[in-house]
């Protein structure tokens, strides 16, 4: 017996502290000292769960408005309790608020996923859109400063920019934020954020349709409907700009999309060689015309 208690206890230190404290769990290891800083940045998380919450929001929100994350996509809860180093519970707070704004579709058997709006959801959120909208011009252009018409076409500089560029995400953005800045211009928040809510639903739609050709034309159309503010037209700015919610809506009625919008904005196959080719040597003749 004495033996016995001889070897077990020399077997008890064989083990290094660093050894033994690897194999804590992460909150034992906290509380003894191993990791310090590991241990306060999840107390930080913990404490901060509302903002990590906002976080998750914030960043897919974004991610949707810049044609990042297209409808569809499978928003996996593991994944992004690893992406934003929170605990899966603050992830399923963000997907939660997500799905109320409507911009996250959540199913038992799925999970969550982009919300994919039909064009049915897309008639009415234009149709609203038009009847605030047409409201808020015919008020602003009687009201609009020299300074508010500046800074809408500062705005308008930056689009073309980005039309220009084929800056996809840029593009996207500041064409809904150009709607957000007239409601804002009249000082009236809660008209901008009930705007900016339909206009956050809107960029899923956007995602469905927009191309390089039919950014420029809702860039034409906002100069148009500045040049009718600047003069002081609000009948023809509200004219001007149903039409170009029409358009939106038109192309999203003769150009219904499928599930998977990977495949919607895939680049269609390169030709075959001798294709090309051929294609180049029947050009050939008419360059040298």
């Amino acid at each position: 017996m004495p033996a016995t208690r001889a070897r077990s206890t020399a077997r008890a230190p064989a083990d290094p502290p660093s050894a033994a404290a690897g194999r804590r769990t992460p909150r034992a290891a906290g509380k003894a000292g191993a990791g310090p800083a590991a241990a306060a940045v999840r107390a930080d998380a913990a404490d901060d769960a509302p903002t990590a919450t906002a976080r998750i929001v914030q960043a897919v929100t974004t991610a949707i408005v810049e044609r990042r994350l297209m409808p569809g996509t499978k928003l996996v809860e593991q994944e992004l309790a690893g992406i934003f180093a929170v605990s899966r519970t603050v992830v399923r707070q963000a997907l939660n608020q997500l799905s109320r704004d409507k911009l996250v579709t959540l199913t038992p058997a799925r999970g969550a996923c982009v919300a994919q709006p039909s064009v049915e959801e897309a008639r009415q959120i234009f149709e609203l859109r038009a009847m605030i909208e047409s409201s808020l011009l015919k008020t602003l252009a009687a009201r609009i400063t020299p300074q508010q018409v500046a800074e809408l076409r500062a705005h308008l500089q930056a689009e073309e920019q980005a039309v220009q560029r084929t800056d996809v995400s840029g593009r996207t953005r500041l064409l809904a934020d150009f709607h957000t800045l007239l409601a804002r211009m009249l000082g009236n928040e809660v008209l901008a954020e009930v705007l900016h809510d339909l206009l956050l639903r809107g960029s899923l739609i956007a995602l469905m349709v927009q191309s390089a050709h039919s950014a420029e034309a809702s860039h034409a159309e906002h100069v148009a409907i500045v040049d009718a503010l600047e003069r002081g037209d609000g009948k023809a700015a509200a004219r001007l700009n149903s039409r170009h919610l029409a358009h939106v809506e038109d192309n999203l009625r003769r150009h219904p999309r499928g599930r998977d919008l990977q495949q919607v904005l895939a680049l269609p196959q390169p030709a075959p060689a001798e294709r090309r080719a051929a294609a180049a040597s029947a050009r050939r003749p008419k360059r040298a015309a």
